[in-house]
């Protein structure tokens, strides 16, 4: 295959998952989807599947429950009716159905703890998570209003080792077209202590700070979203930021007065590991929240 045939696809099928998360909340229709991406329903599908190894139909409602199992945590103001809703589910009796069939619990059984056996076994078999002594009660956000950033990015499934390849591939890509000024930003859009680390999605991100028009075809590129977040500076050592986000969904939020939305949190780099000796990282963790 010409490079420029796969950079082609690899364009369209992020652009695809892109709309996804960004309308989860809605009745996501595959003949308009299709119609606005300028390809047939058929290959539109068979693109997907090509570059993600996952169609479509599995993608959207792995999204749809990841994001309602993680709010039915911290959104202890909103109903399961509420909370059906923003993930785009229109009847709470499917809803119910699907939830049951992915977690063996109702969502109000999940709610009322049923999330914290579930979550003890998942950890229980990430490595990355193991260790139990990295403590963050000390760290007090700050709330912040972030403007809407555009970035160009690679995405990743699981948080794993191999985000370094990533990451030096988008280095790489920086020296090639000189850029001077950027910033390394990362998203997670999925709670590892309800989402097998494997089957996380990770999101790297260069954004372009360099004066003067630039764009560059050879990476996809989108808009992270705006928005209020409560911002948490962080330096730790390896696995500690998948504990963080452990402790942050599942301590921090129920006992604040915010809730989160289906908005992904992201990191901006100071010291970005994966480009480092792989250990140590320095960090600022953006949680979209509302109050």
């Amino acid at each position: 295959m010409r490079r420029e045939t796969l950079d082609k696809k690899i364009k369209i099928a992020n652009d695809i998952m892109f709309y996804i998360y960004s309308n989860i909340d809605t009745d996501i229709n595959m003949d308009e989807l299709a119609q606005d991406f300028g390809v047939s329903k058929f290959y539109m599908h068979k693109l997907f599947k090509e570059i993600f190894d996952r169609n479509i139909y599995e993608s959207i409602k792995a999204i749809r429950l990841q994001k309602a199992s993680n709010l039915l945590l911290t959104n202890k103001y909103s109903t399961i009716t509420e909370i059906a809703s923003s993930c785009g589910y229109s009847s709470q009796t499917s809803f119910i159905r699907v939830f049951k069939e992915r977690f063996s619990m109702t969502p109000k059984e999940w709610r009322n703890g049923g999330y914290k056996e579930y979550s003890q076994k998942l950890l229980a078999k990430s490595f990355t998570m193991k260790d139990p002594h990295a403590n963050f009660e000390a760290i007090e956000p700050s709330i912040v209003k972030m403007p809407a950033m555009k970035s160009y990015y690679i995405r990743h499934r699981g948080y794993d080792s191999k985000i370094k390849q990533v990451w030096q591939k988008l280095q790489a890509w920086i020296y090639t077209n000189e850029i001077k000024e950027y910033e390394h930003i990362a998203l997670f859009h999925d709670n590892p202590a309800i989402t097998p680390v494997e089957e996380c999605q990770y999101v790297a991100c260069v954004k372009v700070n360099d004066k003067g028009k630039f764009d560059d075809a050879r990476l996809p590129k989108f808009t992270i979203s705006e928005g209020v977040y409560a911002k948490f500076d962080l330096k730790g050592y390896d696995g500690d930021l998948l504990k963080f986000i452990h402790w942050i969904y599942h301590e921090w939020l129920p006992r604040s007065d915010y809730e989160t939305t289906t908005k992904p949190p992201y990191v901006i780099y100071t010291d970005n590991k994966y480009l480092g000796d792989g250990k140590n990282f320095e960090l600022s963790f953006y949680l979209s929240i509302k109050f």
